[in-house]
């Protein structure tokens, strides 16, 4: 017994004298991650990966990179600083990059395949070049000036752009440019999405080509019904006043059209979008023959989604297929045509999961692709060839991402074939010919790991091993490394809550311990999950705390009975299910029901404030990052999904906001904001701190000068965290590890 305790002594001091981590290291040039990868994408002839990659100097500026199938050799195809030495963007590419979460990147944060595979479409700093694979280092300029939203056409005959909120074709058989759209200035632009469908519905782009190069489909928009908000955007050396149109809950949208050009003469007709003007027009696709133009029509409730096809010759129009909601129907990717014109694929949570269906051309549905007590996340592919459609699903673990392969003709419906086989998380992206993928994996203990695969799941050759040993960014903090653990609960209505825990350095069950507890909450967000990446929660473990993450009902990638629960009240299920994690805390032996802090950013930071408003006798502190604090105040599409609109459900937004449960925050509070935040206003925090004065409720506030929404760049988000943890260590001291 003695020698056993001896060597676990030893154990536990080999764990004191491993280096930990650093907030300076966490945020510093080179990633932990190591060599990471993002864009995938295989050529359309199958030759090439293509891929974007931070330099070794600076994780955050991106090249473009390429793996050759052939000789098995990877090297850099554009270098973004020999392309733009002086990276300048305008107002318009800030904005844009801030909707995406890609404010802190510079160099290549986009690129496109020609589909020959010969080509690639590069935007950089407002300009746009094309780029030919055999010759990358004689990059052509092809259009300059605040160029957006590039792409080459499906034929490959042209490149097209939105510039100065008009759309605009390159002819590259003669160079010519060419101004489709004439009308867009002021609140009128073409070729665009809207600020809310950027935001809130996932779409990166407002036109749609015709796979025939005949024709470009184009959304056309006035904002001039939405209300103009007049807000400060603070920085260190100045201040500007912006008049920004935001349509807060219950305010106007923007008037939206659809609009098709023909590439030929250049003739433009409209699509009839239906009487009622007040819809979201939140997707446009054409048929594989270029015979239809199909589009989605939801309507202002969003407990209606109609898919309507509209024949491109005579502009006829018909519903194929309506989906409703008692609470409102979500918005998928999903939507992929068989060639010839023979079907199509469509997804949707009818049966209170998300599932696949085919469909023919006239509506009909043929069979369910997929079935049963589980959901998919998103279709990757479609390979008619062989008749297998390949999907990414949580079907085997609600904490895991794996690719799935089911049969087109239904026969596997209920029992699809798993192709990624590592617990964890696999995000795949596949070739146009279905022959290839390439999978990107980790868990919390593993790297991303980047391969290359046949449809079976059966290794080609590795793209990125990343093998985190010696070598490693992360090598020297490998030995620090805490295990995060995972587990279950019961909501109060007997649903599965899944959490996770991370226990601290030199853990010694007989010891208490204080909780940071990270909670995000709410919808189109999944908290808990087995996958790389959460540095600063292992850094607070390091620190001396337990640190704690769950997902209450309303959270993402679960069945409609989970994620509806919060409807009409948001911040009702999800503070009950935060404090069914709380008590859970409170029974451990480890932990200190009295040193329970919670941090959240967002809907995080409206679930820190709620849950110490609502909990102080069981938190003993919060840092709020960026909150909601009254839901009026935020925008359209998203807030009326879950609430409704303001005037038709007055007590559910009253109950839902911050100020209506103020009186029982007592715990301490520290607030933080970004002063030009044009997502969740800075007004939030103006009024939260009007609130507590009158309260007379002293907190602690830090705000940054110039910091959107994200707090975007390495200073202001190591002071960021710095802050949290500071304030976490001020007020629940953890004994030092």
């Amino acid at each position: 017994m003695r020698f056993i305790l001896c060597f676990l002594a030893l154990l536990a001091g080999a764990n004191a004298s491993a280096e930990k981590l650093t907030l300076d290291r966490i945020h510093g040039d080179t990633s932990l991650s190591g060599p990471g990868v993002r864009s995938l994408k295989v050529s359309p002839d199958g030759a090439r990966v293509t891929f974007l990659r931070g330099r070794e100097d600076n994780q955050f500026q991106l090249d473009l990179w390429e793996y050759n199938l052939k000789d098995k050799t990877t090297h850099r195809l554009v270098d973004s600083q020999i392309l733009v030495p002086n990276e300048q963007l305008s107002d318009a590419e800030k904005a844009r990059r801030e909707r995406e979460r890609t404010a802190s990147l510079k160099g290549i944060l986009s690129y496109s395949w020609s589909p020959d595979g010969k080509q690639l479409l590069v935007p950089i700093a407002g300009n746009l070049y094309l780029i030919d694979v055999s010759k990358p280092d004689a990059a052509r300029m092809v259009a300059s000036g605040n160029v957006l939203d590039p792409k080459i056409s499906p034929k490959g005959r042209y490149v097209s752009f939105v510039r100065d909120q008009n759309l605009f074709v390159i002819d590259l058989s003669t160079g010519k440019e060419k101004q489709l759209t004439s009308d867009g200035k002021g609140t009128v632009h073409n070729g665009e999405a809207e600020f809310v469908a950027q935001e809130e519905m996932s779409q990166t782009t407002g036109y749609y080509w015709a796979p025939d190069d005949s024709a470009i489909a184009y959304k056309r928009y006035d904002e001039a019904p939405v209300p103009v908000v007049r807000r400060f955007e603070i920085f260190a050396d100045r201040t500007e006043v912006v008049e920004q149109r935001y349509p807060a809950a219950g305010d106007p949208n923007v008037l939206v059209q659809l609009k098709i050009v023909a590439l030929g003469d250049g003739a433009i007709r409209n699509v009839d979008l239906g009487a009622n003007q007040d819809i979201y027009l939140v997707r446009a696709d054409w048929s594989s023959d270029a015979k239809a133009l199909l589009f989605q029509r939801q309507s202002r409730d969003q407990k209606k989604l109609e898919l309507i096809s509209v024949d491109a010759a005579t502009l006829a129009q018909r519903v194929l297929i309506t989906e409703t909601s008692p609470t409102w129907v979500s918005i998928f990717d999903d939507l992929r045509f068989l060639g010839n014109g023979k079907g199509f694929v469509w997804s949707s949570e009818r049966s209170g999961r998300k599932h696949l269906y085919l469909y023919d051309m006239n509506g009909k549905l043929l069979h369910a692709i997929s079935k049963g007590e589980w959901g998919i996340d998103r279709l990757l592919a479609l390979d008619e060839k062989t008749g297998r459609v390949f999907v990414q699903s949580n079907r085997d673990a609600v904490v895991d991402s794996q690719t799935y392969a089911l049969k087109l003709d239904g026969s596997s419906a209920d029992k699809p074939a798993r192709i990624t086989q590592g617990d964890g998380w696999h995000d795949s992206a596949f070739a146009r010919n279905g022959e290839v993928f390439v999978d990107t994996y980790s868990d919390p203990s593993t790297p991303p790991q980047v391969s290359i695969r046949r449809p079976d799941g059966a290794m080609i050759s590795w793209l990125e091993h990343n093998e985190l040993n010696a070598s490693h960014p992360y090598g020297k903090y490998l030995d620090a490394h805490l295990k995060t653990e995972y587990g279950t609960l019961k909501a109060k209505d007997g649903q599965t809550l899944y959490y996770s825990i991370i226990k601290p350095s030199n853990f010694s069950a007989v010891k208490k311990y204080p909780v940071f507890l990270s909670t995000y909450g709410g919808p189109h967000s999944q908290h808990v999950s087995r996958k790389w990446g959460n540095f600063f929660d292992q850094y607070m473990a390091q620190q001396g705390f337990v640190v704690w993450r769950l997902d209450n009902r309303g959270s993402f990638r679960r069945e409609r009975a989970f994620t509806d629960a919060n409807y009409k009240q948001l911040g009702r299920v999800e503070v009950e299910d935060q404090l069914t994690g709380i008590e859970w805390l409170g029974q451990q032996s480890f932990v200190d029901a009295k040193r329970i802090g919670v941090f959240g950013w967002s809907y995080g930071g409206f679930m820190s404030l709620r849950l110490l408003a609502e909990a102080s006798d069981k938190i003993a502190m919060g840092v709020s990052v960026a909150p909601v604090t009254d839901w009026s105040l935020y925008d359209t599409h998203y807030t009326e999904q879950f609430m409704g609109m303001p005037k038709e459900n007055a007590a559910g937004y009253e109950y839902s906001g911050v100020y209506s449960h103020l009186d029982g925050l007592k715990s301490p509070l520290l607030l933080m904001h970004g002063m030009a935040d044009d997502n969740v206003l800075f007004t939030n925090t103006t009024r939260m701190i009007d609130a507590l004065v009158k309260r007379n409720v002293h907190f602690e506030l830090m705000t940054y000068p110039g910091g959107k929404h994200g707090i975007a760049g390495r200073a202001p988000q190591r002071h960021v965290y710095g802050n949290i943890e500071a304030f976490f260590k001020k007020n629940l001291k953890p004994e030092s590890n």
